[in-house]
């Protein structure tokens, strides 16, 4: 009489068991279809092999039950009542399972599987090194950058909240009671930070102590986390919205604003003292190390710092030549400093209020709206809106943002634009930020990944950065084409923002690799590109906060432009822009290299069909 035990266990967890057995050769009777034959105390038993499938998904529900921003907007009730775990033990926790991950999906067999899990299985493993990639430098030590972190992403994730019913409300005032807490275990890895000798730089602090000051002034009932308190439905009957109000404002005045005092003074007291003079993160405990590992991180590819450097270096002259020749077209009399001034000050170029700023960049986005179908095969279902950076988080905020919509909760994307001192958004850059952020940019491609279907959710929210960054960057290129830029300051204003990626390569790897000062950082923008002063300023305060991600566009963007020439030579006229670009979005975001590989094929597969 044949034993046989069927479990669903994996083979990581039978390692010690399996090291110990014989494998039967047969099964006659068929009793283990779907798993594996042992033989263990000269009994069978049936271990079910561990699918790629059932990984995935123990993969994708163990980070949703890790974060409870991700699992509350899932639509898990507790998880809207709580605030992440920051402290140590819970991320050796979380690096600890992402490893138990790692040997699962390495135990896997890739040559058996279809072409479409091939690359699930890729990307999987893809993700899993980008968790592990950053896991030994202990990063919860400066855990923000300077315009954003845990001091202020409530004022994102309360926008993104649905408040519909009285438990929405409930759980969202628990969740503000829990803020004290939540800075505690930030503060108390910021301390390890200052133990260690790996903090923030003390360029970036002035306006991250601003922020936080003037989050702890508001009266509670003025607060910016207040305001779903002051847009409860008419639904909810008077007696219960007043309950609900004051329980939102004993929220604030108990919990929020205490905490934010007492953050304002840690920082201002006991972290500014201690933060590291330099601005690159070189400087620090294993920083050139973490350095090295972020260009992988971001880039996507095996490129030193070094490399970068050159090629940024290149990309800045090329891109200086093309500005020269826009500068003689409009007959300009004068230096190439001389213009940048001009464009700079000259009233011409500045829009005179908020609104006129907003209204100029949605009749921009509306019009790259019109080109879609001529340059797309596949357009996203999902709509997109306008709507200007909060005023609490604008004044260090950067030109502009997408933040990304849900389809599955009927929320469109937003291309975000800052309308803080207008005097620093000129009007030419507008056209190539649109472009960017919002279609044929991060709104087209975001959203076509979102809308994918049959695949993982995991592949739904992949973001390689240089992936999609690069991407943005070729849309405002690909504007040039779609007619966008309609005068030769428009045209201008692309290639200042071209300039300004090319500056990212030599002034992030200068700073972060080379030992350069904010100076001369902010020399290559104010020496070769029409950006303005204040933006500059904080542009350069994020790559100093924000080491390696400023590499990811220009490099992406090269890849992409490569890509797109060698498919336009190999197929002649045969090649078409629409397929192209379907070819490069329709499987979503994917690092460097796979896209690589999944063009090539692509102009493979088009050559075949067209072979006699």
């Amino acid at each position: 009489m044949k034993t046989i035990l069927k479990t669903t266990i994996a083979f990581a967890a039978l390692q010690g068991i399996i090291s110990q057995t014989s494998w039967a050769q047969t099964d006659p009777a068929g009793f283990c279809e779907n798993g594996e034959l042992i033989i263990l105390d000269g009994q069978q038993h049936c271990v079910q092999r561990d699918s790629l499938a059932q990984l995935i998904t123990d993969y994708q529900d163990f980070l949703r039950n890790s974060n409870p921003f991700a699992a509350g907007s899932d639509g898990d009730e507790e998880a809207l009542r709580k605030l992440p775990d920051v402290s140590p033990n819970r991320d050796k926790e979380f690096t600890t399972a992402i490893e138990g991950f790692k040997t699962r999906h390495q135990q896997i067999d890739k040559n058996s599987m279809a072409p479409a899990d091939q690359l699930n299985y890729d990307l999987f493993g893809f993700a899993l090194n980008q968790h592990t990639r950053r896991a030994p430098f202990d990063e919860a030590r400066i855990p923000f950058t300077n315009d954003s972190g845990f001091f202020n992403e409530l004022s994102y994730v309360s926008r993104q909240t649905s408040f519909k019913t009285p438990s929405d409300f409930e759980a969202y005032a628990a969740r503000l009671s829990s803020i004290p807490q939540y800075f505690g275990q930030h503060k108390a890895n910021m301390r390890r930070g200052i133990e260690t000798g790996y903090t923030a730089s003390s360029e970036i602090l002035p306006g991250i102590i601003s922020m936080v000051k003037n989050l702890s002034e508001y009266d509670a009932d003025s607060h910016p986390y207040f305001s779903p308190f002051k847009s409860i439905p008419d639904s909810i009957e008077q007696e219960e919205r007043a309950r609900l109000i004051a329980l939102g404002e004993a929220a604030l005045n108990n919990a929020v604003l205490p905490a934010y005092r007492d953050l304002h003074t840690f920082l201002e007291d006991e972290y500014l003292p201690n933060a590291r003079p330099e601005v690159g993160v070189g400087s620090t405990p294993d920083g050139r190390a973490y350095y090295a590992s972020l260009v992988r991180y971001y880039t996507t590819l095996d490129l030193t710092p070094d490399e970068i450097h050159e090629i940024g270096l290149r990309e800045v002259s090329r891109i200086r030549n093309e500005m020269d020749d826009i500068i003689e077209e409009v007959g300009f009399e004068g230096s190439f400093a001389e213009f940048l001034e001009f464009l700079r000050t000259d009233p011409q170029f500045y829009a005179q209020s908020e609104d006129e700023l907003l209204k100029e960049a949605a009749w921009l986005a509306k019009m790259v709206d019109g080109k879609m179908p001529e340059y797309f095969g596949t357009l996203p279902r999902l709509s997109y809106g306008v709507i200007p950076v909060p005023k609490e988080i604008a004044p260090n905020y950067t030109t502009g943002r997408y933040w990304g919509g849900d389809p599955a909760k009927g929320r469109a994307g937003n291309y975000v634009v800052n309308t803080y001192d207008l005097t620093q958004r000129p009007l030419y850059n507008l056209p190539a930020l649109t472009l960017h952020e919002g279609v044929p940019g991060h709104h087209h491609q975001i959203s076509l990944g979102q809308e994918l279907s049959g695949v993982p959710e995991f592949r739904k929210n992949l973001y390689p950065t240089a992936f999609g960054e690069g991407w943005g960057l070729y849309s405002e290129k690909l504007g040039i084409e779609m007619g966008i830029y309609q005068t030769p300051y428009d045209h201008f204003g692309r290639l200042s923002y071209e300039m300004w990626r090319a500056c990212r390569l030599v002034v992030d790897t200068g700073m972060h690799w080379k030992g350069w000062t904010r100076e001369q950082a902010e020399a290559c923008f104010l020496e070769n590109s029409a950006l303005a002063k204040h933006n500059i300023k904080t542009e350069v305060e994020r790559y100093i906060s924000w080491p390696g991600q400023a590499l990811a566009y220009k490099i992406g963007e090269l890849k992409i432009l490569e890509l797109r020439d060698r498919a336009e030579t190999q197929l002649g006229n045969k090649f078409s822009i629409r397929e192209f670009h379907d070819a490069v979005l329709l499987q979503g975001g994917l690092p460097l290299s796979v896209l690589e590989a999944r063009i090539d094929n692509w102009i493979a597969e088009k050559l075949n069909a067209s072979a006699p």
